[in-house]
């Protein structure tokens, strides 16, 4: 391998490193906001408005990259669930990661 192609991975990889980092950036207090609908399935303690057929994860104290991962990939269609990719739709990026904030900031439950 040439000193200039690794030299252009190398850059590649820093610049993909560096967006992750930022994608976890978030405002938690706008993300508490924007989590509301969330909150009735993803965190209230001893309340769900699910039956016991679906497994949903408690979100609170979740890694952010984590979360920003899944809305994206529910958004892109990629992980396949109606209520999420409904969900995940009309999010903006600075929204997944608002959210993602909110739920990283709070005790798990």
């Amino acid at each position: 391998m040439t000193s200039r192609r690794l030299f252009a991975l190398a850059g590649i990889a820093l610049g993909a490193s560096i967006a992750t980092a930022a994608q976890a950036e978030g405002d938690a207090d706008a993300g508490r906001y924007k989590s509301q609908t969330c909150l009735g399935c993803h965190g209230i303690p001893g309340y769900t408005n699910v039956y016991p057929t679906y497994h949903v994860p408690k979100l609170g104290g979740q890694n952010a990259e984590y979360i920003v991962s899944a809305l994206q990939a529910y958004q892109d269609g990629l992980r396949p669930h109606p209520t999420m990719q409904s969900q995940a739709t009309p999010l903006s990026s600075e929204d997944m990661q608002d959210i993602a904030a909110y739920f990283t900031s709070i005790e798990p439950r």
